[in-house]
Order: structure tokens, then sequence, then C-alpha cells
């Protein structure tokens, strides 16, 4: 079985109780559950890693080199300015692909831009907690 690693980013722990009109009212641990038992439908071990601390998921991006097949990140706000975070995800050898629950297109403009966009493999916006289940099943037949 491939193993797959869902970092999620700043804030994102707050799923469910900030902005219910963006990111709905779900839990963040019940959406996080969701998503392992729909990647083992997929056949894929899926760890997942929240961390307000950039510096933490770098580190854990570092310790994933050897230990995931693929990464799904969804950076939170990170992904607009992180150039530290954007090296990390380069310098492992490993696909990610950039999630976000809210069409981050559709919202503020400084959300429009994605510093980790150009390396990763791809990126899903919008659709929801559903975002991350399309980011798991695009790693069938790439990893």
């Amino acid at each position: 079985m491939k193993n797959i690693l869902l970092l999620l980013g700043p804030n994102l722990n707050m799923v469910g109780i900030r902005e219910k009109g963006i990111y709905g009212t779900d839990t963040a641990e019940s959406i996080n559950n969701e998503i392992i038992a729909f990647a083992e439908t997929k056949g894929f071990n899926c760890d997942i890693y929240q961390s307000n601390h950039e510096g933490g998921i770098i580190d854990k991006i570092h310790d994933a080199l050897g230990k995931y097949d693929g990464a799904i990140i969804n950076a939170g706000a990170l992904t607009h300015y992180s150039y530290a975070l954007r090296d990390a995800i380069s310098s492992v050898n490993i696909p990610f692909v950039e999630v976000h629950m809210s069409n981050i297109h559709a919202r503020e403009e400084f959300r429009h831009t994605s510093v980790i966009a150009p390396v990763c493999v791809g990126q899903i916006a919008g659709f929801g907690k559903n975002s991350y289940k399309l980011a798991v099943s695009a790693f069938e037949g790439m990893i």
C-alpha cells in the first residue's frame, strides 16, 4: 500500500468553527477521519499533520522524504507568501498536490497567487472537503 501525507497549515484546525460560510460546518477532525477512510478505499495509507507554525510544516515536509510516496498540502495563508515552504517542497523528490477548500481565485486578490503552485503537480480548489478526496484520487496511477 502506498503512503500519502496530508499537510494542513495555519488555522485549518478551526474548520467547522471559523467562517462556516466558506469552510462549512464539518469539524477538522471529522473531515480528517473521512479523508483517511476515503484514502483506504483507494489503496493508500494517509497520515495527516496540521500545524499553525511554518517551521513545523517545513520539518514535516523534510521528514516525508523516503516515508511517503506523495503529499497533499493545504498551506492556508502560507500558500500566498511562504517561499520557505516552496523551497521545502522542491527539496524533496515526491509529488505534491496543492489543495484549497474554497476557490482561492474567487476570493480576495491576495489569495489569487500561490507561490507553491510551481513546485506542485497540480492544484485543486473550491470543492470544500471534497477537494481533499479529489487530491487523493489524483494519486491513483501517479504513485
